[in-house]
């Protein structure tokens, strides 16, 4: 079993998406951060955002 690892808040503060530069919500059961206004999902993989365009995960709209 995989436990997501959390995020520190103080860094959740600080990262926007790479893309819009807009704001990133943390789904902490999905172990992702989401960009609304980008329409994706990057991971987060052992308690690191992975902010990269070609690693993120489409929203389905």
């Amino acid at each position: 079993m995989t436990e997501t690892a959390p995020i520190d808040p103080k860094l959740l503060e600080l990262l926007v998406c790479p893309l819009t530069k807009g704001p990133l919500v943390y789904d902490r059961a999905a172990g992702e951060l989401i960009s609304e206004r980008a329409g994706l999902a990057f991971p987060v993989r052992d308690g690191i955002p992975i902010m990269l365009v070609d690693e993120a995960r489409k929203l389905d709209p």
